[in-house]
């Protein structure tokens, strides 16, 4: 446990002899500076021909890895929605149409989209899913729903064909052989095709996303896990994997996918090419349409971006777009209508049972702690594979993984029924109830196999938890969402059939006596435990709470049910934070290492600044004696460290701060016969100190003004608090004038995940 009496555990603490590789994120983020606002830099009045002023004028963009300054940010669209604002006339009304209906036509397109991405991706899936069983008769490309449309419920399917029947193979041993031959052979060519793909065009677009989607909206700056190329794989790697039958889901990738296709959109319009807090904005919005696509859940997903992704800040603008994106991806969904139900429920559960009774509560609760446990069992067992992972032969062979664990899920996923089908088939039918008008699915409603289907789906459920433990993580496009609710909706349609065989057997016992005395109408609905059960078994892996009690009821419209569902989060989530804070995301984040602030509260321990400050001794610094210092040291200073910025100091006073990229910009400007010359540059104001010479250059305006300061012995709580809500970058440490220390929101991050099990224990991989 981090006691806060040392730096020495801080993996960028070094000393000045001895500094840290500059090709290291980590240390480079130490060293981050905030630039102030450049229509308020004293270098706004600079001569024109001078390099201070070009360097000004010239705007540099952030690094890979660095993270952005959202207070120059916000600042540069303040002055640039002012400078719109005082046009006169019809060009100031041109001015503000083209500025808004830019924005709004970015995030229609951007909704539009992710609503086709989903459909597409709906479609693709379930026809390469169902060509691993079997083939249409009429028609290569349709899947089994589209074959055997417009037939009634329980009536057999002629069109389509299993591959025995389809090749005339009569033998009961040969059809068995061939079926599973073909099952396991597709499924490892689909899933080896998408890590393929992943690991030769588009690192990128492995995992989830939505750890890294946290991290840009936090202001992380990570361009190239937006890009073209990362769209394409994602979308297209995502419909092989999840169709190859691994334990994973499309939920969560799709909202990298949406975020992907706003960023290039955003590329259009120069509002957003220049400024990357509205950028992030536009982020927050695509996500929300991301989730409403991939759950039918518009209300769902801005409630995901406001709980889970912290998307919408305090700015009621960013949350009101995102329900635009929302509804308008969920109406582009539906008007498509892939599932062919003209409904964008997409696991519709029946009402006529919709009373339900006190005695329920106790399996109810039952199963939110058996959720709660699971679901932090699952979170560890995924972080141990993840690092076992890391540190093994396997991490430098991600396809033979794939293709390895592929062979193994689909040999034993053939072996059980619950297992062998698509897990979105298995989750609609484990939420629907039995019904003698409709087919009995696998027979799970024959009343006397219930503990035979219990069996199975106990079994299906731990066999998946196993699975998803090790496929969240492998390189493929991975959602857990899925995986997850089909885990949960087994326990709970197991637990669903026991209660409703103990009330066939013992109806007049008395905890029963609220039922209804007609044998015929039913008292207890396993479907519906089911979803209490996914709903349990979600809150202990994601740790949402409000987003996923709405993302679930509008995924199966069992708004009657609401208040058993929030109770089931409300317990699992209890259960499961006895066992760790962090859900299933942000302990994803803590291995990686990204620069996101969890939005927890901290409550030091008697500790101050100082305790986790990096003392200015220890710090990478230029020094200005009045005399200056030679171009030829500043350029060899910005060329051997990475650092965001360096401190300047007069003798022990503190002259201010310089970012290393105007530093560089600064020097690049210089006429190359002047760099030849090696003159000397001084950061002292003018009229201070000694009397400069005339060849000396005056680099004094290329320091930083607005810069955070405090005293050392302020308390650390306060310190976690500033950066979480100011979205500071990095805050110094003065006493009487002299730099005492430095802290960055790099130790602030390491600070709260340094308890984590694992943390940083991927930071090193570069994707």
């Amino acid at each position: 446990m981090w006691d806060g009496s040392s730096n020495a555990n801080l993996p960028w603490f070094s000393s000045d002899k001895s500094p840290l590789p500059s090709a290291d994120i980590r240390d480079a983020e130490a060293y981050e500076f905030v630039d102030r606002g450049d229509e308020t830099h004293p270098l706004a009045h600079a001569p024109p021909g001078h390099p201070s002023a070009r360097t000004l004028q010239k705007r540099v963009a952030y690094a890979e890895g660095s993270t952005i300054d959202w207070l120059r940010e916000e600042a540069a669209e303040r002055e640039r929605t002012r400078v719109i604002g005082t046009q006169r006339g019809l060009r100031g009304l041109l001015a503000l149409v083209k500025d808004s209906a830019g924005m709004w036509l970015v995030i229609v397109l951007t909704a539009l989209g992710v609503g086709v991405v989903g459909a597409w991706l709906d479609v693709l899936v379930k026809w390469l899913g169902d060509l691993r069983e079997g083939r249409c008769t009429y028609g290569f490309f349709y899947n089994q729903v589209a074959c055997c449309s417009g037939l009634d419920p329980g009536e057999v399917c002629n069109e389509w064909q299993s591959w025995s029947e389809y090749l005339n193979v009569h033998n009961i041993f040969a059809q068995s052989l061939l079926q599973a031959a073909i099952y396991i052979a597709l499924s490892i060519a689909f899933a080896g095709s998408s890590a393929f793909l992943v690991k030769s065009y588009a690192p990128y677009a492995f995992h989830t996303g939505i750890p890294e989607i946290k991290a840009i909206l936090s202001g992380y700056v990570l361009d190239e896990f937006l890009g073209p190329w990362v769209l394409l794989i994602k979308a297209v790697g995502l419909a092989l994997a999840v169709a190859s039958g691994l334990s994973l889901g499309k939920e969560g990738p799709l909202v990298h996918v949406a975020c992907c296709w706003a960023y290039l959109l955003s590329r259009v319009l120069r509002q957003y090419r220049q400024n990357e807090a509205r950028k992030r904005k536009l982020l927050a919005a695509a996500a929300a349409a991301g989730v409403s696509v991939a759950f039918g859940s518009p209300l769902g997903g801005v409630l995901f971006g406001l709980e889970e992704l912290d998307a919408f800040f305090d700015d009621g603008d960013v949350m009101w777009r995102g329900f635009v994106t929302s509804v308008i991806a969920a109406v582009s969904l539906q008007y498509i209508d892939p599932f062919g139900t003209s409904k964008l429920v997409l696991f519709q559960v029946s009402e006529s049972g919709s009373t339900w009774r006190a005695f329920e509560l106790v399996p109810w609760i039952f199963l939110s702690v058996i959720g709660g446990l699971l679901g932090s069992l699952l979170i560890k067992l995924n972080t141990a594979v993840a690092v076992y992972r890391r540190h093994s032969a396997l991490y430098e062979w991600p396809i033979v993984e794939v293709v390895g664990f592929t062979a193994i899920t689909a040999a034993v996923s053939y072996l059980v029924v619950f297992l062998r089908v698509q897990s979105s088939e298995l989750v609609a039918n484990l939420f629907q109830e039995c019904d003698i008008t409709k087919g009995d699915y696998h027979g799970l409603c024959n009343p006397t196999a219930i503990w035979a289907n219990v069996f199975l789906l106990i079994l299906t459920a731990l066999a998946k938890i196993g699975f998803t433990a090790w496929t969240f993580g492998m390189m493929v496009p991975a959602g857990i969402f899925l995986p997850t609710i089909a885990i949960g909706a087994c326990l709970g349609r197991a637990v669903g059939l026991i209660t409703q065989g103990w009330h066939r057997a013992y109806p007049t016992a008395w905890i029963f006596s609220s039922c209804p005395p007609d044998p015929t109408v039913r008292c207890v609905s396993p479907g519906f435990y089911a979803i209490i059960g996914a709903s349990a078994m979600l809150g202990g892996v994601t740790r949402m709470t409000i987003s996923l009690v709405v993302i679930l009821f509008e995924l199966t419209g069992a708004l009657s049910h609401v208040l058993p569902i929030m109770i089931s989060v409300m317990v699992s989530k209890w259960v499961a934070d006895a066992f760790g804070k962090d859900g299933i995301y942000s302990t994803w984040i803590a291995m990686r290492q990204y620069p996101w602030l969890p939005a927890r509260e901290f409550r030091d321990k008697g500790q101050t600044a100082a305790h986790v400050m990096k003392a200015a001794q220890n710090l990478i610094v230029i020094h200005d004696d009045g005399e200056g210092c030679t171009l030829g040291a500043l350029g060899e200073l910005v060329r051997t460290h990475s650092y965001h910025g360096f401190p300047v100091l007069h003798g022990e006073q503190l002259l201010g701060f310089v970012l290393r990229d105007k530093l560089r910009s600064f020097i690049e400007s210089l006429p190359s016969e002047d760099v030849a010359a090696d003159p000397r540059v001084t950061f002292l104001p003018p009229g201070r100190g000694n009397a400069r010479s005339s060849d000396m250059l005056d680099a004094s305006p290329l320091l930083e003004e607005a810069v955070l300061q405090l005293r050392k012995d302020v308390p650390l709580e306060l310190v976690v608090n500033m950066f979480q809500k100011l979205n500071l970058r990095h805050m110094l440490f003065s006493q009487g004038g002299k730099l005492t220390g430095l802290v960055t929101k790099t130790d602030i991050v390491w600070l709260l995940t340094a308890e984590a099990p694992h943390a940083g224990a991927l930071a090193e991989k570069q994707l």
